[in-house]
């Protein structure tokens, strides 16, 4: 009797190899949304060209929260195809609010909140929290679609439990931060 080998992409090395490739991609972003947010000088910083992308950005985060929700209703009520198309629809949100806030922020530089507004012992921590969990949850989404996308769904699933938290609070905290910061400035 001849048992079948595993397929290349349930083999533990493509897994590896892929997971890795993930976690430099991830780490890649991470250094460039960096260097672009504090060391790139904005293209056009007193420029009022594009001024609706961080309400824009507000808006792919709630869109992308909404999606999230629902996905985890769907997978909860085990409507799989819906559930895989709600967090597509997520996936799809995130990306967009992606593209949008480079471009923003490749325009307009960063933009601080006012020293002596109010609610800034809230609002500090709370965007460094955003930061740190937005880091973190972007190989842990990649990682979770890696593992649906490739039918293996016991993996996913252990994965999820830690990607949905975060990365609900991340789209949730990038519409709060937007709104404060709106109010501070006026």
């Amino acid at each position: 009797m001849t048992t079948a080998s595993p397929s290349p992409s349930t083999h533990p090395d493509s897994t590896r190899s892929a997971i890795a490739a993930i976690l430099a991609v991830s780490a890649a972003a991470t250094v460039f949304l960096f260097w672009l947010i504090y060391v790139h000088p904005a293209a056009d910083a007193a420029s009022a060209r594009f001024a609706f992308l961080p309400a824009l950005n507000a808006l792919l985060n709630g869109l992308s929260a909404t999606a999230l929700l629902i996905g985890y209703t769907l997978i909860r009520a085990r409507r799989i195809r819906a559930h895989r198309a709600a967090m597509m629809i997520a996936f799809a949100f995130s990306t967009l609010f992606l593209v949008s806030y480079i471009l923003h922020h490749a325009l307009h530089g960063d933009v601080r909140y006012p020293a002596h507004a109010a609610l800034r012992s809230v609002y500090l921590p709370l965007l460094a929290s955003h930061i740190v969990l937005a880091v973190v949850a972007l190989p842990l989404i990649l990682v979770t679609f890696f593992f649906s996308l490739t039918g293996r769904i016991r993996e996913h699933r252990k994965v999820a439990r830690w990607t949905f938290p975060l990365w609900l609070y991340v789209s949730v905290t990038g519409v709060v931060t937007y709104a404060m910061l709106r109010l501070a400035q006026g």
